[in-house]
């Protein structure tokens, strides 16, 4: 719920609270007033007759003679209320009475006093109906008003938000703001544009430090490699003691120049050192030059690849260096942990890359294969990045992955899903 809707619902509640109790307590109170206002006029008619009485005058008549009753038997005294019939408008009509004791030519009598109560309805009507309306227009103002002002005073809010969700610290700027008149604002636009300063500045740092160790260490691995190479070919190597030693030395060279590429390409896909290309990228026939490059392995280890390749993904932005390494790791990932004589399945359609294959019992949670150095036998010479690679790849361009397990045919599955 936005901060603007929030905001006008408690200021909503609490002037329609408000409103509700200004409405009863005028209603009430009107009508107390006029009541009040009735019975006085009722009191100085009493005083009126009770003067007349005590000259000894007869009481008045009156045109109508629901205003003015006198009976000889006891009635209660005081006020009341009473409904009347209105012989003009044939309906009962609303009365205030009042009665009281009285010696008329020296006999007691009972006198009644009325006076109808449908001018008071009618006058409470017209003060409520103005009142309301008032209330209702002022109401409805303070709404208007607040939502005029909170849209024109948040505009700078709204501007600094939307700088802020478009932008990218691969992008290398400072986030600068038009200045503002509003402190708070202002003041957020400051922190902001000093936080994306250092964070401008860090990420290069970072960047360059990242550019320089792949750079340094990367150059002699690949000396250690070559003269690891020469060094095997030396006639003292026939020593099987000595050439098993340089023979392991190599071997962990050439992991830890794998581990140094792994993370070197984790580290840049976290840090969004790939550009977008301009042009959508085909992944058939990548899998196919994928499929004839690992063929040598895939009959070494008796192994059948199937290629099922349907439509292409429509307007699938990718990499090359990143679709590359995308399909490359899926594929080594399904050799790797396959059987002797197993199978791959490669599905690609328009929503999703699948690939299937057979494999040794799964034992863990299969989404922890998606995390660093985890791997299906930890005796296994893999760094254990492939899926992390992979699960890296996908988050940068928004996929879902997923890995499933069937335990009846030992077969895993990874999906990307490219919507």
């Amino acid at each position: 719920m936005k901060l603007l809707t929030k905001t006008n619902r408690y200021y909503l509640l609490l002037t329609t609270g408000l409103f509700v109790l200004a409405g009863v307590g005028l209603y009430y109170g009107f009508y107390a007033a006029l009541r009040h206002e009735v019975e006085e006029q009722l009191d100085n008619a009493r005083l009126h007759l009770e003067r007349r009485a005590a000259t000894g005058q007869a009481l008045p008549p009156t045109p109508f003679e629901y205003q003015l009753s006198v009976s000889p038997r006891p009635r209660p005294l005081g006020f009341r209320d009473t409904l009347l019939l209105d012989p003009t408008e044939d309906e009962m009509v609303p009365h205030r009475q009042l009665t009281f004791r009285l010696a008329v030519q020296g006999r007691p009598a009972w006198v009644t006093l009325r006076k109808s109560l449908v001018e008071t309805d009618d006058v409470l009507e017209v003060v409520l109906t103005v009142l309301l309306t008032v209330l209702a227009v002022l109401l409805l103002s303070v709404v208007v008003l607040n939502r005029w002002l909170a849209n024109r005073l948040w505009g700078p809010f709204r501007a600094t938000l939307g700088a802020l969700r478009s932008y990218g610290v691969q992008e290398h700027r400072v986030l600068e703001f038009a200045p503002v008149d509003i402190d708070e604002f202002a003041e957020l636009n400051q922190v902001l544009t000093r936080f994306t300063r250092r964070l401008v500045a860090d990420y290069e740092a970072m960047r360059e430090f990242t550019a320089n160790a792949a750079h340094e260490t990367q150059t002699p691995l690949a000396i250690m490699q070559a003269q690891l190479e020469q060094l095997l070919q030396l006639p003292e190597m026939a020593n099987p003691q000595l050439a098993g030693l340089v023979t392991e030395l190599y071997q962990a060279t050439r992991r830890l120049s794998r581990l140094h590429q792994a993370l070197t390409l984790l580290s840049k896909i976290e840090n969004r050192q790939f550009a977008p290309p301009a042009a959508p990228l085909a992944l058939a026939p990548l899998l196919r030059d994928k499929a004839r490059q690992l063929e040598p392995l895939l009959d070494a280890r008796g192994l059948t690849l199937n290629l099922h390749l349907g439509a292409e993904p429509a307007g699938l932005h990718l990499h090359p260096g990143l679709a590359d390494s995308l399909v490359h790791n899926l594929l080594q990932n399904a050799i790797k942990h396959n059987v002797a004589g197993g199978f791959i399945e490669v599905q690609l359609s328009p929503e999703a890359l699948q690939i299937s294959n057979s494999g040794r019992p799964l034992s863990g949670n299969p989404a922890r294969f998606f995390e660093r150095f985890q791997k299906h036998d930890a005796a296994s010479a893999s760094p254990g990045l492939g899926l992390s690679i992979v699960e890296q790849i996908g988050r940068y361009y928004g996929f879902r992955m997923s890995y499933t397990f069937e335990s009846s045919g030992a077969i895993h599955t990874l999906r990307v899903a490219f919507a």
